[in-house]
Order: structure tokens, then sequence, then C-alpha cells
């Protein structure tokens, strides 16, 4: 396999070692050339590439917020008064320090920017709002949507074989 783009198509292989590492990504390289029926170094010289193709970016535990005592998720829409580029740029830096923030979306439609922040109660909620974003300059409104209820949350991307 040659060096990735991100753009060029991935093989039939690559998609299967990555299904299997999106289910989990602490199998051995043995047990990984197993399921995807590859010999192991062919399937390390393979995972390999795609790391540093930076198809795979990098590995990580997937932790439960509930049980780790984060109650409050929302989708936190904002908007910009002026979209100067000092404003942008600061925001972006502001939004990417604070680690409630899990993802940030540039957006089109009804506002700017859609985040995901995650908190351990309404309190702490509160306090994001209050002590960071209404202070932001440029920011001209923000929308809280509670989530409820997850109904789907999932990190894997969908690779057919």
């Amino acid at each position: 396999m040659g060096k990735q783009t991100g753009t060029e198509p991935l093989s039939r292989k690559d998609r299967a070692i990555l299904t299997e590492l999106q289910r989990d990504s602490r199998l051995t390289m043995q047990e990984l050339a197993d399921k995807v029926g590859m010999s192991s170094s062919a399937c390390w010289r393979r995972v390999r590439a795609l790391e540093q193709s930076g198809v795979i970016e990098r590995y990580a535990a997937i932790v439960n917020p509930r049980r780790a005592g984060f109650t409050l998720s929302s989708m936190t829409l904002v908007s910009l008064a002026r979209h100067e580029e000092q404003n942008v740029e600061n925001f972006v830096r502001e939004v990417r320090r604070h680690p409630e923030v899990l993802e940030c979306f540039a957006t089109s439609g009804e506002a700017d920017y859609h985040l995901r922040v995650v908190v351990e109660d309404m309190d702490a909620y509160n306090r994001f709002l209050d002590d960071f974003i209404l202070k932001l300059p440029g920011v001209s409104q923000v929308r809280s949507n509670i989530i409820l209820k997850e109904i789907k949350a999932d990190t894997a991307l969908p690779f057919r074989a």
C-alpha cells in the first residue's frame, strides 16, 4: 500500500482493518491479522501506513459520560454579530481551550457554530455560559438545546467491505 493522502480510495483490506480497529483498538496485531485474513507482518505494515498517512489519527478509550459524572449534554448554537477575522479567530482559539466543548462545527444555517458541550450538571453549564461563551467578544446569540436522551452515539465510520 502506498502512502494515503486521505482522498485516495482505501483497499478492501484497509477498510476491514479500520472496521476491526474501530470495534476494538486493543487487539494484538496477530488478533487483528486473523480477523482480516492477513499475515501479522502484512497487517502491521498496513496499519503503520494508515497511521503515517493520517487515516488513523490516534487511539482512544470511549468513556461513558454519565458513569463518569457528566450528566448534562447540550448542543449549543452560537452566532457571531460580526464575522470580523479577529472575532472568529478569538472564538475558535477560546473554544479549543475549553475541554467541556467536545466538538465544534462551523455551520451554515441558523447559527455560525454548533458546539457539543458536556458538563457535570446544570450549575456547571450555567458557569460555562456565564464565565465563557457570553463573555466572548462578537457573540450575539446563544441557544442551548439540552440533550434529554441519547439515541445513538457512535464514533465508527461506516466502512463497507
